[in-house]
């Protein structure tokens, strides 16, 4: 019967680093930048923005095509400024969402790393908890012999 002593709960807490919170890690490794890059990700990315985009351009496009000639600003059939201003407007978009895409791509990682973690300590402690019911098993096998072997 080989005793292998199991590992205590403070050998445990000493080889494992404490559990942290992937979010706040990440949210302090962003820069003032990076926050206004992921919040500008999270909002474009939602309906609300893309009615008020729909919106623009069909109040836009119909108080160029319908409103008295004089007060159009934008003309049909080119409508140059509306053109402008929605390329302005996507051209400084994709970079911004793909810096944002970039950072919760981080965060998954971080993410990732963490579950890796809290999977392994909770390896480590289940063997631990195994090898504790190993050595009680031993323990009360020879107990039970023990008596046995007296009332013989």
């Amino acid at each position: 019967m080989g005793h292998h002593l199991p590992k205590s709960l403070q050998e445990i807490k000493n080889i494992i680093k404490p559990v942290r919170n992937a979010n706040i890690t990440h949210k302090e490794k962003l820069s003032r930048l990076d926050k206004i890059a992921m919040w500008i990700t999270e909002n474009v990315g939602t309906m609300g923005f893309f009615i008020i985009i729909f919106l623009w351009t069909i109040l836009w496009l119909s108080w160029n095509t319908l409103a008295p000639v004089s007060a159009r600003f934008d003309p049909y059939p080119a409508f140059v400024l509306w053109l402008f201003l929605s390329n302005m407007i996507q051209i400084f978009l994709m970079p911004l969402i793909m810096i944002g895409q970039n950072l919760l791509s981080q965060h998954a990682e971080i993410r990732a790393e963490a579950d890796y973690e809290i999977n392994t300590k909770a390896e480590i402690e289940i063997e631990t908890i195994l090898m504790h019911l190993e050595n009680q098993n031993e323990l009360i096998l020879q107990i039970l012999q023990h008596i046995e072997t007296k009332t013989e």
